[in-house]
């Protein structure tokens, strides 16, 4: 009798503690109720650690290019949906990010701190740093900056180099068997729009596409990297169409 109540109080005390850590693992909604939203603790979150990341990812070339911009808008939209006050949240995050594109000596320390804070998470380390080599692959190719900082948060990580080159090798493969359109008329198709609309409705129609189809660190928890790798060629595709057109009506 005494085992089975030893056992009963073990098996309560272990789901507690697998409860109290899984409300951190997973993002919902659910998980940041009670999340006190400021600079600091925002700063000091996986979350906001990750947009610093993102920021020095995206700034690594020496400027954030237009199609970046939009995706790391749209990742302000999902991340910061999560929490009590989404708005503020964004606005927080912006800053973050503002702050830390320019800043290129602390890589190692905040990627060694969002190491820290997920580590025991192996799948969410490999779902960030899938992401964040899916940023540096967005906009066509991969600079030598680039490809320097995301080593450095790869060694942060304590990423299996392995697996770090594999899902490298196959974004590269990737965006080396991308074709764009052959011509206008599947442009304006692929974006659903005709030539007669004015550039302002074929904006609203592209920026409509990129959010449905891009990459999406908050939904792709628990999915493999072909998730990634679909949603990248898909935002690819949708980019070079709206720039086809955009080269077409100059």
């Amino acid at each position: 009798m005494g085992n089975i109540i030893l056992l009963a109080i073990l098996g309560a005390f272990f789901y507690w503690i697998f409860k109290s850590y899984s409300k951190y693992t997973d993002y919902s909604k659910e998980a940041f109720k009670n999340f006190s939203i400021s600079k600091e603790s925002l700063q000091n979150s996986d979350l906001g650690l990750f947009v610093a990341l993102v920021a020095k990812v995206a700034k690594a070339d020496g400027r954030v290019d237009a199609l970046e911009a939009e995706l790391i808008g749209i990742m302000f939209d999902d991340i910061s949906a999560l929490f009590p006050e989404p708005q503020k949240t964004k606005d927080i995050l912006k800053e973050i990010f503002n702050e830390q594109k320019d800043i290129s000596d602390n890589i190692g320390e905040i990627a060694e701190r969002l190491n820290d804070a997920i580590k025991r998470d192996k799948a969410k380390q490999h779902q960030f740093m899938g992401f964040l080599i899916q940023l540096s692959f967005v906009d066509g190719e991969v600079s030598k900056s680039e490809e320097s900082v995301l080593a450095s948060i790869a060694e942060a990580f304590e990423f299996d180099p392995n697996v770090y080159h594999a899902i490298f090798d196959q974004f590269e493969k990737m965006m080396h068997n991308f074709k764009p359109k052959a011509n206008i008329n599947d442009a304006y198709k692929l974006l659903g729009v005709s030539e007669n609309d004015d550039m302002d409705t074929i904006k609203k129609a592209y920026r409509k596409l990129v959010r449905e189809y891009h990459p999406d660190i908050i939904k792709s928890q628990g999915k493999d990297d072909a998730y990634m790798q679909e949603a990248t060629a898909k935002t690819q595709e949708i980019n070079q169409a709206y720039e086809m057109i955009k080269s077409h009506r100059k």
